[in-house]
């Protein structure tokens, strides 16, 4: 059976994280995904990310390009304009992520190419939008985290605004913008006409802020900081100490509280008045999580962990990276799969947790920049060796050696 995206192709004017990150998905999921790598400066950022880079490869690139093509084009140049729009009529989409201001000046908005196709769907990842006051202005995970407010929300009360261990606004933003592509896909095949894709990481941000945003514009709710990462109204929602670690509960329900008070050996504190209810439990919170932290520390976290979870209560250690990809779930669903590499040698990368279907697709290293421009200029645009030379000779693929 076919892969759900097969069929579709995408010619990707990305680099670093966000915006290969969502192009990964959709060629995981089937789709062709040629990544469009400018030879002036070397290609995708991603490809010299320290600390583990060696020339043109880095596992950072690996983490977020596996099963791509590549072709090494100067859009500059007139003749590297035309392969491009060339390419444009033989493909179904158009996905960069740049600044938002940067479509429209190398002419990859929808008004600019759908005279060489009409039904192309052109995705623009940005920092900020095509629109507003900051279109122009470079966005990165970090500052966005900042701007939306994340950071001040994240972090021990006592200590400084902090950010996610990870860049959770990028690849947040890498989902949203796959999505809106797939849906522009599914729109333009229904009526014969493409359009534009404006996402951003700031609008994914902002939107993010979810029940605590709605709360303060409905209610005045400020978001604080809380101690050991509690939810600012559930409890026991948060992460214990316990005798040689950390450990993470969420009783976000009357039940699941009822159980563990009874993990605790304590089952008359379900029907205590202060504990009984999620309000009174979030009323007498400080009470509270002063009992549950003078028992919890008294043995260690698998003690507790198998306990909560043989109550089905939602609960679970705080693993590190090494432990956390060792978990018997990651092994079970198949989360890390191996392609062969050039200079890695056997190369393993984070498996797509979007599934589709039964088939899945074969890993496949990321590619090497360049490594199939001879291919695709033959196959989609019928290019023999005697056009690529005039072609390169123009500039089309970088500076002469």
């Amino acid at each position: 059976m076919a892969l759900p995206l097969e069929g579709i192709r995408v010619l990707a004017l990305e680099q670093f994280g966000a915006g290969p990150f969502g192009s990964q998905h959709l060629a995981d999921l089937g789709a062709e995904v040629i990544k469009i790598e400018d030879p002036r400066i070397g290609g995708d950022v991603g490809r010299y990310v320290p600390p583990y880079a060696e020339g043109e490869d880095s596992l950072f690139f690996e983490a977020f390009n596996r099963g791509k093509k590549s072709v090494s084009l100067d859009m500059s140049t007139p003749a590297g304009a035309d392969i491009f729009h060339r390419l444009v009529a033989e493909s179904d989409a158009v996905f960069s992520n740049m600044r938002g201001d940067v479509p429209e000046k190398l002419g990859i908005t929808y008004s600019q190419l759908k005279l060489y196709n009409p039904a192309i769907v052109c995705c623009s990842l940005s920092g900020f939008g095509m629109t507003g006051p900051r279109r122009s202005d470079p966005g990165y995970d970090y500052v966005i985290q900042g701007l939306a407010g994340w950071m001040d929300i994240t972090g021990d009360p006592d200590g400084p605004p902090t950010k996610s261990g990870l860049s959770v606004v990028d690849f947040s933003a890498g989902y949203a913008a796959a999505l809106a592509l797939v849906t522009g896909l599914f729109a333009a095949r229904r009526d014969g006409v493409g359009m534009d894709c404006d996402i951003s990481l700031f609008d994914t941000a902002i939107h993010m802020l979810t029940y605590p945003g709605v709360w303060h514009l409905n209610a005045g709710f400020i978001p604080t900081r809380t101690k050991n990462s509690a939810h600012p109204s559930i409890v026991p929602f948060q992460v214990f100490r316990a005798a040689d670690g950390w450990f993470v509960i969420a009783a976000a329900k009357d039940r699941f509280w009822r159980r563990v008070a009874e993990v605790i050996e304590q089952p008359e504190l379900a029907d205590d008045t202060r504990f009984a209810t999620i309000l009174s439990r979030q009323k007498n919170s400080e009470l509270l999580i002063e009992l549950l932290t003078r028992v919890f520390v008294t043995r260690p976290v698998e003690h507790w962990v198998e306990r909560l979870r043989a109550a089905s209560v939602p609960a679970g250690q705080v693993n590190s990276v090494h432990e956390a990809l060792r978990d018997p779930q990651v092994i079970a669903r198949n989360l890390v799969v191996e392609a062969e590499h050039p200079i890695y040698g056997t190369v393993k990368t984070l498996a797509s947790p979007v599934r589709v279907g039964d088939e899945t697709r074969a890993a496949e290293r990321a590619p090497q920049r360049g490594e199939h421009t001879q291919q695709v200029l033959e196959e989609l645009l019928g290019m023999d060796a005697v056009a690529r030379a005039a072609a390169s000779s123009s500039g089309a693929f970088g500076p002469q050696a």
